[in-house]
């Protein structure tokens, strides 16, 4: 593959879909008089630390203290609509985009003072908002306000600063979201308590697509407090004045019900040969001329690989709030996507868009499209029966296990043909998934509720996003290395026996972990170290430059590290497109895998804050190391069993490993997002860390103990 070519960063900022789609300034900033400079972004606090970057961003251009940015949650009555937060591009494109706000904005605001002490712009100095001309006379931004006005639109050529002048952006800024967290004060979705607030509970199906045949609602409704029981369809909810009673209400509830079933799910032990097997739509990603079945060379690899369904398994369940007020709605949720979020709620119940108000609130963990959306339209069902108090719906941790959207299992083929001297001659690489995208906003990714009222909306099996917006199960799939033929295809399902969507990384998970198995084992058949092979593969410069330093900072090829321990490495660039991240494991394998540590070296462009990058890296090899070892969705004919933490585990505070981040920084570079970059990585690094500790090669995800025997035979 080609390299995408990169280019240093103007200082004039360039456009970005976000700045094109919401162009007016006054959608992104206020200034205030007290000396507070408010600012709405599109994109949302998910604990990522976007917030705090952004208002980086903001400081560092306008001249101001970062103290005085106040960064306000989103909300579909007076933010620009970003679309969804999603796939590491909120510093892309809204940082972008605010960058080219702010640089205007100063612009203004020293063009005004220069008009009015007949200097020139360039003579003025500009000081935490303070504007001082060369002979001593003063304004500020805070002064200005008066005079001038920023409802107008974002013109082109105003200069945003040079990296190298930075005094803000480059540097560690504590977290804006933190001290609320660490002190405990409320914070969360979870804590809102609007006066006259009830408790909502849902009745979930038994089973994958059940229907209520009827209910005894009478002991559900004796119980002290209930205010409603909410009937539509198959949708079957209750409503209480506490959260105890509204409780013991559901299990009344859901103990009176009679459900019509029917087996509907694959098998899940043959649950890959239900993949490559079901009807699918093929897409070619990439055909430089090696047509699959066509000879191409003396020596072949063949492998086969297979992840299971993942759950997202947030730190706490899925939370919404809703109140009826007249024919008004408010709705407060921890959605990627308010905007989103409110063309599904308004179309679901007829409501104009204009008549519903999406506001975000923080969670407790999200990473992908969990089951936030959901629990906001549950609410929104139930607050229907008592217009005028809010409902809060708190998803259990069985709904949360079983019923959130899935990242979809996947199969990846790949054939790799070789010459004589072991050179790569023909590389065909397949993917089998369903699609990675059903997030609420269009008509075929209803909520969960809309497929189980009366009048349900038809959910059509996920897609997958173009290659040129990230792309969905076929992300990460064209290599990174300089193969002469390549032919890579996504064969996504339509059908779809368990909902899937986006989950952090999308199919690069187990794109990486695939293609940089292979690699691995042509290093060895060549008897070349793997990252020296590596880099004779490579002419993309940031991704050698990653690699060797990932491999340094582990200490690569120095040293006895005893039995049954091994160093691995896998790389990649995410989307192709972004961060460039080289991961070195350490693992130790004897009766189970235990990685002992974790070395990252990752390129970022600009970095704004070093230690969000640095947490947001170590943050997806953490949860990459627990996919990769550890998590599985299980189920059965009819529904997923896996609705505990018992019966779906997740990496432990105990087997958490060091991880080291070297930070590769390019101020002469765009900043690209990190949350996504380590996933795919980390997991290619463990698995290959695992053979060389114990020369077996394993294919089937999670590396747990029973399918690290299997890879035996």
């Amino acid at each position: 593959m080609t390299p995408t070519p990169t280019t240093p960063t103007p200082t004039t900022p360039t456009p970005t879909p976000s700045l094109e789609a919401n162009p007016r300034l006054g959608q992104w900033m206020t200034i205030e008089p007290d000396g507070r400079v408010v600012v709405r972004s599109g994109k949302v606090e998910l604990g990522q630390g976007v917030l705090t970057a952004l208002a980086q961003i903001v400081a560092e251009e306008l001249d101001v203290d970062p103290a005085r940015v106040v960064m306000v949650a989103t909300g579909t009555d007076g933010s620009p609509d970003e679309s969804y937060t999603a796939g590491s591009l909120s510093v892309q494109h809204s940082g972008s985009a605010l960058r080219a706000v702010c640089a205007q904005v100063r612009v203004l605001h020293l063009a005004e003072a220069a008009a009015g002490w007949g200097v020139t712009p360039d003579a003025l100095e500009v000081v935490d908002g303070t504007i001082t001309a060369p002979d001593g006379r003063r304004t500020s931004y805070w002064e200005q306000v008066r005079v001038l006005s920023l409802d107008r639109e974002v013109a082109p050529g105003a200069r945003a600063k040079r990296p190298g002048a930075y005094q803000v952006v480059g540097r560690s800024m504590p977290r804006l979201d933190l001290p609320d967290k660490v002190a405990g004060r409320p914070r969360f979705i979870h804590d809102l308590r609007p006066a006259g607030m009830l408790h909502g509970r849902v009745v979930r199906p038994p089973s994958r697509g059940a229907i209520l045949a009827s209910v005894d609602e009478a002991a559900a409704r004796r119980v002290p407090g209930v205010v409603a029981v909410v009937r539509d369809g198959s949708f079957l909810g209750v409503v209480a004045e506490r959260e105890e009673n509204v409780l013991r209400a559901l299990a009344a509830l859901r103990s009176g019900c009679v459900w019509k079933e029917e087996d509907s799910l694959p098998v899940e032990r043959d649950l890959a040969g239900f993949l490559v097997s079901a009807p699918t739509q093929e897409t070619v990603l990439s055909d430089t001329g090696a047509t699959a079945g066509s000879p191409g060379g003396s020596r072949s690899v063949r492998a086969r690989f297979f992840r299971p369904f993942l759950a997202h398994a947030s730190l706490a369940p899925s939370c919404g709030l809703a109140v009826w007020e007249g024919d008004r709605l408010a709705v407060w949720s921890h959605s990627q996507g308010v905007y989103r979020l409110r063309a599904s709620i308004s179309r679901s119940i007829g409501l104009d868009p204009e008549q519903v108000v999406v506001q975000h609130v923080e969670g407790a963990g999200c990473y992908g499209h969990n089951a936030a959306d959901d629990a906001a339209f549950d609410a929104v069902l139930l607050a229907r029966a008592v217009p005028g108090r809010p409902v809060q719906v708190v998803w259990t941790r069985e709904d949360e296990l079983s019923w959130g959207p899935l990242g979809p299992a996947m199969v990846v083929d790949i054939e790799a043909d070789l010459d004589e001297a072991g050179r790569v001659q023909r590389w065909v690489h397949d993917v089998w998934s369903n699609g990675h995208a059903s997030r609420p906003g269009p008509p075929s990714s209803p909520l969960l509720a809309a497929t189980q009222v009366e009048a349900a909306e038809t959910a059509m099996p996920a897609g997958d996003p173009p290659l040129q917006n990230g792309g969905g199960s076929g992300r990460n799939a064209i290599p990174l290395y300089d193969f002469p033929r390549q032919l890579v295809r996504t064969h996504r399902l339509t059908t779809m026996p368990l909902r899937t969507s986006a989950l952090r990384a999308l199919g690069a998970h187990l794109n990486v972990y695939a293609i940089e198995s292979v690699v691995d084992q042509l290093a060895v058949l060549a008897g070349v170290d793997p990252v020296e092979y590596r880099l004779r593969l490579l002419t993309d410069e940031r991704a050698r430059a990653v690699l060797c330093a990932a491999a340094e900072r582990a200490g690569w090829g120095s040293g006895d590290r005893g039995p049954d321990v091994g160093l691995g490495i896998g790389l990649a660039r995410y989307k192709n497109r972004g961060a460039w991240c080289a991961v070195v494991a350490e693992v130790e394998a004897e009766a189970s895998v235990r990685v002992r540590r974790l070395t990252v070296a990752v390129d970022v462009g600009l970095v704004v804050n070093p230690d969000g990058v640095v947490n947001q890296i170590e943050g997806g090899a953490l949860q990459a190391l627990s996919w990769t070892t550890k998590e599985q969705v299980r189920f059965d004919t009819r529904t997923v069993t896996s609705r505990t933490w018992e019966d779906y585990p997740i990496l432990t505070f105990s087997e958490v490993p060091p991880v080291d981040v070297v930070l590769l920084d390019r101020p002469e570079y765009p900043s690209l997002g990190a949350g996504e970059a380590s996933i795919g990585p980390t997991a290619a690094a463990v698995g290959n860390a695992l053979f060389a500790a114990t020369g077996l090669r394993v294919r089937t995800l999670p590396l747990t103990p029973a399918n690290v025997v299997a890879a035996m035979d």
